[in-house]
């Protein structure tokens, strides 16, 4: 990596493009070291735990280095492009004294870096404080007296505290091992896969441990100590993966990205809240017939209307007559939150997994309207430019699973709300309607709910409602 002294020279760094998020994979590059950039133009696209987000760069200037190839996953904070802004206006971060603090220090210290005043903002220039990835200095497994003083001496210097006691280095055999290095997301995402972090190894740069290593901990076979003799093992007991790690009959994908928020987020939800599912099935001929006069009605043309609009319309108005449905377990306070409004989340299957956005206010949204927000969510979504605004906040969740021809599932609650309804297909059955047996369109809904919040009797209402609605539409008129 060319290190840059030039006062000139200023380095974005990867902000927090969404609340709370730790890190993100570069996707692709749109400058190379040598092109002319603006302010606001932008240098690269990133994909976060919950989106695909462009990046602009808050100077002008030319492009001197790019920090990391593209598909690269970066911690926020981390410097990722540097910039000569040719104009001797000083630079963010000072280089000159960090390259000379570093020539002295020993190879063994960590590289100092000077912390920006105040917290920078997001999307719009610098990213969070660096602080925010940056560890405490540690000593490395061999170190001697002479060196650990240097050491010492260094970091008073550079930081401006007196530095740790030193002790005479211990006997290899009694050597005490260091806490574990990792972020706290990190760390709940280990107690919550029960995997102890003194077993894993670590991967990210200065001995973190990352997500994808404590996953790797979780699928990795349980490993032999090493201070117990084994029996040497025949050629034969090596597996052919072992022996031929190119071997065509596997194919290994990094987790990352979208998939591993998805994954950690329904874990997290399965095993916090106590899910009960309830199921029905329901004669949806008129609905299906309403669609069709819909999609002539002049008011609705141009817009996406479909089924799962009047399936959305119908929970919005069970919601109405049972809000208690509407709400979220606070547990840090010991409060059940009652939510008065809905924000309606869509989930919806991407090329980078699934997500769901959500539709702000819906509660408060005609059918027109509610038509145009549900075709711009999933458009959107396609395309794969949600932005993580949109998938924040939701209070209830649609799954409809029956565009892959399922008739129903027992769906996960997404973290943080109280339900989520499943909608399956859509079939002609033989059903008796009118004391008699004829084709009708028939499906089947599935509503799990989180029983800490919703008993029996209150989750049974609002799935009855629902399909009340959808066996007789009219009810959107009285009941809404």
């Amino acid at each position: 990596m060319t290190t840059m002294t030039e006062a000139s020279v200023r380095e974005f760094r990867m902000p927090d493009v969404g609340e709370g998020l730790t890190e993100a994979e570069i996707l692709k590059w749109y400058v190379q070291p040598g092109d002319t950039v603006t302010d606001g133009q932008v240098v690269c696209e990133v994909e976060t735990a919950k989106a695909a987000v462009e990046l602009p760069i808050p100077y002008d200037g030319v492009v001197r280095e790019l920090r990391f190839a593209e598909g690269t996953t970066v911690d926020v904070g981390t410097a990722i492009i540097a910039v000569d802004v040719s104009g001797g206006a000083p630079a963010e971060e000072p280089a000159t004294a960090t390259a000379t603090a570093t020539a002295q220090a020993p190879a063994t210290a960590p590289e100092p870096e000077k912390k920006p005043e105040g917290r920078q903002p997001v999307l719009v220039g610098y990213g969070v404080a660096a602080s925010s990835t940056k560890r405490r200095p540690r000593k490395g497994p061999e170190i001697t007296v002479a060196e650990a003083a240097v050491q010492a001496a260094v970091q008073q210097e550079l930081n401006g505290h007196g530095p740790a006691p030193v002790a005479a280095p211990a006997p290899a055999a009694v050597e005490e091992r260091p806490r574990p290095l990792a972020k706290p997301p990190v760390r709940k995402l280990a107690k919550d896969l029960g995997v102890d972090l003194a077993t894993v190894t670590p991967s990210g740069p200065d001995g973190i441990i990352t997500r994808d290593d404590v996953h790797a901990a979780v699928t990795a076979p349980t490993a032999v100590p090493a201070a117990v003799p084994q029996p040497s093992a025949p050629e034969t007991a090596v597996t052919p993966a072992a022996a031929s790690p190119g071997d065509a009959r596997e194919t290994r994908i990094p987790i990352k990205g979208v998939r591993k928020a998805t994954a950690a987020a329904m874990v997290g939800s399965a095993f916090t809240a106590p899910h009960v599912t309830e199921f029905v099935t329901v004669d949806v001929t008129r609905t299906m017939r309403l669609v069709e006069e819909l999609k002539q009605d002049k008011d609705l043309q141009g817009l996406r209307v479909n089924p799962l609009l009047l399936v959305a319309k119908a929970l919005l108005v069970a919601i109405k007559r049972n809000p208690d449905i509407n709400a979220s377990w606070d547990e840090a306070n010991q409060e059940i939150v009652l939510k008065h409004y809905v924000n309606l989340g869509i989930a919806a299957a991407t090329p980078r997994g699934l997500i769901v956005p959500n539709i702000k206010d819906a509660h408060a949204k005609t059918l027109p309207q509610l038509a145009e927000a549900l075709g711009e969510l999933v458009g959107t979504a396609r395309d794969g430019k949600t932005s993580p605004a949109a998938m924040q906040g939701g209070t209830v969740t649609i799954t409809n699973v029956g565009v892959f021809g399922i008739d129903t599932g027992t769906p996960i609650l997404n973290p943080g709300e109280a339900a989520i309804l499943a909608v399956g297909a859509i079939k002609l059955q033989p059903w008796v309607h009118k004391g008699k047996v004829k084709p009708r369109q028939v499906t089947t809904l599935a509503l799990s709910f989180d029983h800490r919040l919703v008993d029996g009797e209150l989750g049974s209402k609002v799935l009855a409602d629902i399909a009340a609605i959808l066996e007789q539409p009219k009810r959107l008129i009285t009941w809404g």
